[in-house]
C-alpha cells in the first residue's frame, strides 16, 4: 500500500509557490520536500533579452550576493546588455555629429549670402527738388 503524504506547511493548497516534490529518506519514508520556484534570468531594459555575466537567483538572494556578482564592468552594466549600450553610443556620436554638420552647413550658406550681397557703389544722394516759388 502507498504511504499518505502530507504536507508540511500551513499553506495546503496546490498554488505555484506550494511545488512539492516526493523524496525518500534514508529510513525509508517517504516525504514531500519543497521545491523553489524557478528563477527568470534578468533582462535587458531596451531588448529584453537574457544579461550575460550576472547569475539567476530569486529576488531576495540578490540581497545576499556581492555588488561584484550583480554587474559587469561596463556603462550600464548589469541593467542593459553590451549590444544595446553600443547602440547608445553610436547614436549619441552620430547626433553629436549631425550638430557639427549642421553648424558648418549653416556657417557656409551665410558666407555664400555675404558673398552674393557684395558691397554696391555708393549711389549720389538725389538732390530734392528745388522749393516752388509763392505766388
Amino acid at each position: 500500500m502507498v504511504q499518505r503524504l502530507t504536507y508540511r506547511r500551513r499553506l495546503s493548497y496546490n498554488t505555484k509557490s506550494n511545488k512539492h516534490r516526493v523524496v525518500k529518506t534514508p529510513g525509508g519514508k517517504l516525504v514531500l520536500q519543497l521545491v523553489a520556484k524557478r528563477t527568470g534570468a534578468p533582462k535587458c531594459g531596451d531588448c529584453g533579452d537574457a544579461l550575460a555575466g550576472i547569475p539567476r537567483l530569486r529576488p531576495v538572494e540578490y540581497a545576499r550576493i556581492s555588488k561584484t556578482k550583480k554587474h559587469v564592468s561596463r556603462a550600464y552594466g548589469g541593467s542593459r546588455c553590451g549590444s544595446c549600450v553600443r547602440n547608445r553610443i553610436v547614436r549619441a556620436f552620430l547626433i553629436e555629429e549631425q550638430k557639427i554638420v549642421k553648424k558648418v552647413l549653416k556657417q557656409q550658406d551665410l558666407e555664400a549670402k555675404a558673398a552674393a550681397a557684395k558691397p554696391k557703389k555708393a549711389k549720389k544722394p538725389a538732390k530734392k527738388p528745388a522749393a516752388a516759388p509763392k505766388k
